[in-house]
């Protein structure tokens, strides 16, 4: 590049701090301006490494994330552009660091706020090693067509309509960061466009000077007009005078200092940059404009004459040849973030996905509409919860209780049956808490917990095609199957199972019927008359209690039959069993119990002497 250039459409640059919004702007700036490449290659976040993802165009790119600017620098020597978007407390030395880097040539300081001192000790050093400083506390700047700072020139739309993807004739630079995207916009609309526009910063002692970047554009022959915003306080405005005069600049320049309101305000104005202040009557914004008028520069009466003055000079330069209008063409469209899309209505995407029983995508996650919050405070316990997510329903007091009596009662029912046996056996086996769980709930099915779901659609059976208890046995008895929720190893008539005792009980105190829980004990009147223990037992009780509680919750037999259908039934003992397979668990954990081996004095072994022979 030559000595008057910052940047080119070759520039490579790394952004030290995690500005991902930073990155990706200046990503689709390269991409609206047609480029091969992106133009940042490394993003310096000393906290981590790795790599960030970011879009080009529509496909995801990697860069990476790199540690220290040392590592940076040796990685891609090519970078010679560093934005710097370290805190006030931290800019000075990275700065300082980036300056003694001998890769990196031009350095835009973003932030705000850096002491005056430090501020000149910058600029010193800077100068001393030939290199640029853009800023502190500077939005940055855009070379059109080319390279863009950070979040310089403001929103894509804004790049699209200042026309900035496409290098024009003028050279435009500024104090203000704010005023620079407004400027962007005067010139497109006035003029072929911007060729550069530099925002140096709003502080009392930036690093690069107006007069050093227009300097610049005067070196430059692609930028035929100058076009420069000053403002009140300091006298950096003067020095483009001298230049002027002494004829340091000859290119038409169109020049507006800011802030001559300032002496319609009482008393001493500090606008918004820190050195946005009049100290001395040489340093008003009157004062400045007068003396660049005198100088030759092109100054309207005030900022509504801006661009009217902008207008006159470049179509004069068109008329004498000077200037030949950029080419226009249409700029690729950036596409639209998919999130920035969403919050905006701007998408159509069919989900993967449907819930109809929760959501934790607002302020505070409900179950089925209510309020977590509110489940906790008004009490809903566990059987108003299962209602929630199971049911859908915010269920009386009397079926949560009865929800969690059940869960109660089948909790456990010792070490021998199935689920607790193989349970205990992973356990043994080192296994894990979720393993050996598993383990034992793979076992249940319709000889072990499954007869909850069998019971209640048998007992329906007949209830629905009217078939007397006699009638039902018999039936079941011709078709083979074994009535499922009839029958016990130890209870019988004489000796009833309590838990079935509580559950009946508590259903006829809290239930308005009981219509399938009395056929059920009705079919358990016959099938006693055979053997004493052919008795209605817990799993039955439950079945055919869930469908009489259903009934009264206002379910309607089809979504009753899809409920049976799903094992929604079983689930409830599934999740009543797991708190005891839990509890076997961990006890043979405490009990620190060793690998498991079945005796072999309990196992039959009836082996041939010798296999049977064949052919």
């Amino acid at each position: 590049m030559k000595d008057y250039e910052l940047f080119s459409r070759e520039t490579k640059a790394f952004i030290y701090g995690s500005q991902t919004a930073a990155v990706q702007r200046m990503l689709d700036f390269d991409y609206m301006c047609r480029k091969d490449s992106p133009s940042v290659v490394a993003m310096i976040t000393p906290e981590r490494g790795g790599f960030e993802k970011f879009f080009w165009g529509t496909k995801e790119i990697r860069i990476p994330r790199l540690t220290s600017i040392s590592e940076a620098s040796e990685q891609f020597p090519s970078a010679d552009v560093m934005v710097n978007f370290a805190s006030q407390r931290s800019a000075y030395e990275v700065t300082v660091e980036a300056l003694n880097t001998n890769t990196i040539r031009t350095i835009a300081v973003i932030a705000e706020g850096i002491p005056e001192r430090l501020e000149r000790k910058l600029g010193e050093l800077g100068k001393k090693l030939g290199k640029w400083i853009i800023g502190p506390a500077t939005v940055g700047g855009v070379k059109a067509g080319a390279f863009k700072i950070g979040n310089a020139a403001g929103t894509m739309e804004n790049i699209r309509m200042a026309k900035l993807y496409r290098p024009g004739s003028v050279g435009f630079v500024s104090v203000s960061g704010g005023l620079s995207n407004e400027a962007y916009n005067i010139i497109a609309r006035n003029t072929d466009g911007l060729n550069e526009g530099i925002a140096i910063g709003g502080d009392a002692f930036p690093g690069s000077s107006l007069l050093d970047h227009l300097l610049r554009y005067e070196a430059n022959p692609d930028i035929k007009m100058l076009v420069c915003l000053g403002e009140l306080g300091g006298t950096a405005e003067y020095e483009i005078a001298d230049a002027l005069k002494d004829g340091r600049l000859t290119k038409p320049l169109v020049a507006w200092v800011t802030g001559t309101c300032a002496k319609v305000l009482p008393g001493q104005v500090q606008f918004g940059h820190a050195g946005a202040k009049a100290d001395a009557a040489n340093e008003t914004a009157d004062a400045k404009n007068q003396a660049l008028r005198e100088a030759g520069a092109i100054v309207p009466n005030s900022f509504d004459d801006y661009h009217l003055r902008i207008k006159e000079t470049y179509e004069k330069l068109v008329a004498d040849g000077v200037i030949t209008p950029a080419e226009d063409f249409e700029p690729p469209s950036i596409p639209i973030d998919y999130n920035q899309a969403v919050a905006e209505k701007l998408v159509r995407r069919p989900t993967h996905f449907v819930s109809t029983i929760c959501d934790e995508s607002g302020e505070v996650h409900n179950y089925c509409g209510v309020p977590i919050d509110e489940v906790i405070e008004k009490n809903y316990g566990i059987g108003g919860v299962i209602g929630l997510l199971w049911f859908k329903k915010d269920i009386p007091v009397y079926a949560r209780g009865f929800m969690e009596m059940v869960l109660q009662i089948i909790a456990d029912h010792g070490p021998a049956v199935s689920g607790a046996h193989n349970t205990i056996v992973a356990a043994r086996a080192g296994k894990d808490l979720i393993s050996s769980l598993v383990s034992g709930l793979l076992t249940i099915g319709p000889r072990f917990g499954g007869a909850v779901n069998g019971a209640a659609e048998h007992f329906l059976y007949g209830l629905r095609n009217k078939l007397d208890p006699r009638q039902f046995v018999a039936t079941m008895k011709g078709k083979n199957i074994r009535v499922q929720g009839i029958g016990h190893k130890l209870h019988t008539v004489e000796n009833p199972d309590k838990r079935v005792e509580i559950l009946k009980d508590y259903a006829k105190e809290h239930f308005k019927k009981t219509e399938l829980l009395d056929y059920a004990l009705s079919v358990e009147a016959v099938t006693t008359q055979k053997k004493n223990n052919l008795i209605l037992n817990v799993d039955g009780c439950i079945g055919v209690l869930l469908v009489d509680l259903l009934h009264e919750l206002d379910f309607s037999d089809k979504e009753i039959d899809e409920m049976i259908s799903a094992g929604l039934f079983n689930a409830l003992f599934v999740l009543g069993r797991s708190i005891g397979l839990m509890g076997h668990y961990f006890d043979q954990k405490r009990l620190a119990q060793p690998l498991y081996r079945h005796p072999l004095d309990d196992i039959l072994y009836d082996v041939p002497d010798r296999p049977e022979k064949v052919g």
